[in-house]
C-alpha cells in the first residue's frame, strides 16, 4: 500500500510565527516532514513556494499553500479535531479571538520589531526612530494582557488555548529586547504567565534544534511523538 507523505513544513527555529504553527501541529498530534532553513539564506526549493519567503509554510499534498501561521495553526487543529481543546475559546467568542489575533500581529508586532531592531528603522525624514516610544506601545498592548491574567488563569480562560500559544512567542521576544526592564515592570500575572511557557514540556519540545535542510537529506518527522 502506498503511503502518502505527510505535508511539508518550512520553518526557521527561532522565528516567533513559526514557532507558533509549530506547537499547533504538535498539539494536533499530526506530522510533517519539518524542513528547518536559514531565512538569510534561503533554498531555491522554499523560493519556489514561498512568493513571500517567509517562514512558516505548509505544502499539502492536495497542492495547497499556507504560508500564514494564523491559517497553518487552523489547519492543525482543524484537521486534527482539536484534541488539546485550544479552539474552544474561538467557538465560545470568535468576533473576541480574531480581534486579539489582529491587534498581537498588527499594532503590537509593528511595536515590537521597531523596539527590538529600532536601528533598522528610520522616520519618513530619514531619522533614526525612537524604539522606547514603540516599547511604551508595546507596553500598553501588555499590561492589557496581564489585567486579563488576574481575571482569569489563561487569555482562553480557565485552560490554555489559541490565545494563549498565538501570542506567547512574541511576547517572548518582547522580553528578550531587554530582560531586566521586562522583569521590572508591574506585570505579575504576565510574567508568570511567560515563566510557565518557557518552563513548559511544550516550548521545549518545539525548541529542539535540526540539521538545516539538504535536497538528498532522509525526511525530518515533526510532531507528537516525533520530536
Amino acid at each position: 500500500m502506498h503511503q502518502i507523505a505527510p505535508p511539508i513544513f518550512w520553518s526557521f527555529r527561532r522565528c516567533p510565527y513559526a514557532m507558533r504553527a509549530r506547537m499547533a501541529v504538535m498539539a494536533s498530534g499530526l506530522t510533517v516532514g519539518l524542513r528547518e532553513i536559514l531565512l538569510r539564506d534561503k533554498p531555491a526549493a522554499f523560493r519556489a513556494v514561498s512568493s513571500k519567503a517567509t517562514v512558516p509554510v505548509l505544502e499539502l499534498d492536495d497542492g495547497i499553500i499556507l504560508d500564514e501561521s494564523r491559517d497553518i495553526m487552523f489547519w492543525a487543529l482543524d484537521t486534527s479535531g482539536d484534541p488539546a481543546g485550544w479552539l474552544e475559546c474561538y467557538h465560545r467568542d470568535k468576533q473576541a479571538v480574531i480581534a486579539f489575533l489582529d491587534q498581537l500581529e498588527g499594532p503590537f508586532k509593528t511595536a515590537l520589531d521597531k523596539y527590538k531592531y529600532a536601528t533598522r528603522y528610520r522616520t519618513e525624514e530619514g531619522a533614526p526612530i525612537d524604539g522606547l516610544a514603540y516599547r511604551a506601545v508595546g507596553a500598553t498592548f501588555l499590561s492589557d494582557i496581564n489585567i486579563s491574567l488576574a481575571r482569569q488563569p489563561f487569555l482562553s480562560g480557565a485552560a490554555i488555548g489559541l490565545m494563549d500559544y498565538a501570542s506567547l512567542p512574541f511576547i517572548r521576544q518582547f522580553r528578550i529586547a531587554d530582560e531586566s526592564w521586562f522583569d521590572e515592570q508591574e506585570w505579575p500575572f504576565l510574567q508568570a504567565w511567560l515563566q510557565d511557557f518557557l518552563t513548559s514540556e511544550m516550548f521545549s519540545s518545539v525548541m529542539v534544534k535540526y540539521a538545516l535542510w539538504q535536497e538528498d537529506a532522509p525526511p525530518v518527522l515533526f510532531g507528537r511523538g516525533q520530536a
